[in-house]
């Protein structure tokens, strides 16, 4: 979509010094050399201050971080979060148009802005409170239809709750923000379905545990002792809910508690204990080839 300025500009702008200030602050979070990193900040709270983004406030900003004027209009008619033209004194409603939003009834929230508010988008409500305009994908494709306004999004709207939406911004009301149809998050409308207990699955987590354990799915500690891959699903009373995977190590065998008790070679004991002979130990302290090791 082209997105131009506006044909009526005003003749100056400037912050205010508490906006200069803080503008000033936002430059300090970057680099010297790479102000020009804050330019989103600096054009959304000239905004907010003039109520829309006009030329002078896109030049005076570009100015402040020292960069071209067209780097910086290149950023402010790429964004739709940038009023390139005056809008409404109490409210801009921005529909979602993009492929969830349209499926789900976006053109019907647009009908009902085009009969409460204005017939074409940009344009000013009769009393310059209201306008509208249809923006690309908002990001909230779980919740279509819907809008935001300011800072707020609005979702699960329907053609009704446009509408009482606009009555109450036009009677200076602030709606609160959020789903239309109580909905938490973005959570399906019939309600939550993931991480629940379905008739069922706790049958069919328990069959495959028990097949797991008849094959042998173990895997082996650095101690030697064994728990189940399958452990943290592990039906009650098969294995109790300790150690690695909150599981209970695998009993060992009479002969691993053997091997287990059996004391270890300690440093400077006799190479024999290793399996190796006294013979090859002391020709290998020599540098000399064992019988094994001379070559054919």
């Amino acid at each position: 979509m082209l997105r131009r300025l506006h044909h009526e500009q005003p003749e100056s702008f400037e912050f205010t010094p508490a906006n200069h200030e803080w503008a000033l602050a936002q430059m300090t979070k970057y680099p010297v050399g790479r102000q020009a990193s804050a330019i989103i900040p600096l054009l959304f709270r000239a905004q907010e201050q003039e109520g829309w983004l006009s030329r002078p406030a896109i030049e005076y900003v570009a100015d402040m971080l020292e960069m071209p004027y067209m780097r910086a209009l290149e950023v402010a008619t790429f964004y739709f979060m940038f009023h390139l033209a005056p809008v409404g004194s109490v409210a801009h409603i921005q529909i979602c148009g993009t492929t969830s939003c349209m499926i789900c009834g976006s053109e019907d929230l647009m009908k009902v802005c085009k009969e409460k508010i204005a017939p074409n988008p940009h344009e000013l409500s009769a009393d310059g409170t209201l306008s509208w305009e249809e923006v690309e994908c908002l990001g909230a494709c779980a919740n279509a239809p819907m809008a935001q306004i300011g800072r707020d999004y609005y979702e699960d709207l329907s053609e009704e709750s446009m509408s009482t939406l606009i009555d109450q911004l036009k009677a200076g009301e602030r709606p609160a923000p959020g789903s239309r149809i109580g909905r938490f998050s973005s959570e399906p409308k019939t309600g939550p379905n993931a991480c629940v207990d379905v008739p069922g699955d706790k049958e069919a987590h328990n069959a495959t545990t028990s097949i797991a354990l008849q094959y042998g799915t173990y895997i082996k500690k650095i101690d030697g002792t064994e728990v189940p891959l399958t452990a943290p699903w592990q039906a009650t009373g098969q294995i109790g809910p300790v150690g690695l995977m909150g599981t209970q190590p695998r009993p060992k065998t009479a002969a691993q508690q053997a091997a287990a008790r059996a004391p270890r070679p300690a440093q400077g004991v006799p190479a024999s204990t290793h399996g190796i002979t006294e013979q090859d130990a002391e020709a290998d302290s020599k540098g000399k080839p064992t019988e094994e090791s001379k070559p054919l």
